[in-house]
């Protein structure tokens, strides 16, 4: 039937057409709807093929308006695409010769700032910086700084354990017995390790189970208790003022033989007495002593030759005493209220 082919033909004409009117997406989806989707009116031709005397004919009109008009289509989705995209360009343009929205200044966790502070010290005075490993072995831990297994005073160093060698280390001491294992030639030492430590406690305003040490080591020929107290008393001035001074106290480390407690006058009331002080004029600010002949022996080093001495700072304790802060926890929890008292260098 010749007028089905015409038709064909005709609503191929008035399909480009309409196409031509189109001027946005919303139209574009209502075009294809109506001719092109489905139930759309080109598809719709194939129902009338059983009608029509010269099929052939009237199948490669129905296809060449479904062909022309989808091809037509397609380039004006893509267009109006592009025409979209620019005019969300220009509207969300960002003028880069405006100036930029202030950035602020960040702040230096006390933490920090002591370690760094401590590390300058000793620095200025010889010592070389070796940081050790947060995962310990019980041998560096413990054995090699003559704590051997079940001896008493592991109870207080209760630390977290994975299997059972390997431990997150208690103290930052197992970095001065690599230090002196790793020594091929024994030769003196002069050495911190500041680092992380951690140990089962209970958290609250004076106990963390993660905490910062620094710990000193000093190996050499001829050394004595009076190079020990001679290196604190310079650190104690140097880090809490010209006027302080520092005493000894007998106390017990296993790795250490004379062991002491060391004091320094309060940098509060200058030794009178007060609450920082507790009314002693004394504040205590870390443990120290001659280094143990056994700890010398197992890490390598002959006791008849060779002295030393060693110390270890509470970094927390320092940085509270220092800047008055009432609760060790607050060094952890990035509250930018606390940290913004302690402005960059």
């Amino acid at each position: 039937m010749p007028n089905l082919i015409e038709g064909a033909e005709a609503l191929r004409r008035s399909a480009l057409e309409a196409l031509n009117q189109v001027t946005d997406e919303k139209g574009l989806e209502e075009f294809y709807v109506t001719y092109l989707a489905k139930k759309g009116s080109i598809p719709g031709l194939m129902t009338h093929m059983k009608e029509a005397e010269d099929k052939a004919a009237f199948g490669a009109a129905v296809n060449k308006a479904r062909t022309e008009v989808t091809a037509a289509y397609e380039e004006k989705k893509s267009a109006l695409g592009k025409l979209t995209l620019e005019k969300k360009l220009a509207a969300e343009r960002i003028d880069l010769t405006l100036p930029p929205e202030p950035m602020g200044v960040g702040h230096v966790n006390p933490y920090r700032l002591i370690i760094d502070e401590v590390t300058d010290i000793f620095l200025e005075m010889g010592y070389e910086v070796c940081e050790g490993r947060d995962v310990e072995t019980d041998k560096f831990n413990f054995e090699l700084l003559n704590v051997p297994k079940d001896h008493p005073s592991r109870d207080m160093q209760d630390t977290f354990y994975f299997g059972d060698d390997f431990l997150l280390r208690t103290q930052t001491s197992a970095a001065q017995a690599h230090k002196m294992l790793e020594m091929e030639e024994k030769r003196p030492i002069r050495m911190i390790a500041p680092g992380k430590a951690y140990r089962r406690d209970d958290d609250d305003m004076t106990h963390s189970h993660q905490f910062a040490q620094i710990e000193g080591l000093v190996v050499d020929k001829n050394i004595s208790i009076a190079h020990l107290k001679a290196t604190l008393e310079l650190f104690a001035k140097k880090m809490f003022g010209q006027k302080r001074e520092i005493r000894l106290r007998s106390s017990y480390f296993p790795f250490t033989e004379p062991s002491v407690e060391v004091d320094v006058s309060c940098f509060n009331c200058g030794g009178k007495g007060c609450a920082m002080c507790k009314g002693t004029g004394w504040i205590e600010i870390l443990g120290a002593g001659m280094v143990n002949p056994r700890v010398l022996q197992a890490c390598g080093y002959d006791p008849e030759v060779y002295s030393g001495f060693a110390f270890g700072v509470g970094v927390e304790r320092v940085a509270m005493l220092r800047y008055g802060i009432d609760d060790i926890r607050r060094f952890y929890q990035n509250d930018f209220r606390f940290l913004k008292d302690f402005p960059l260098k």
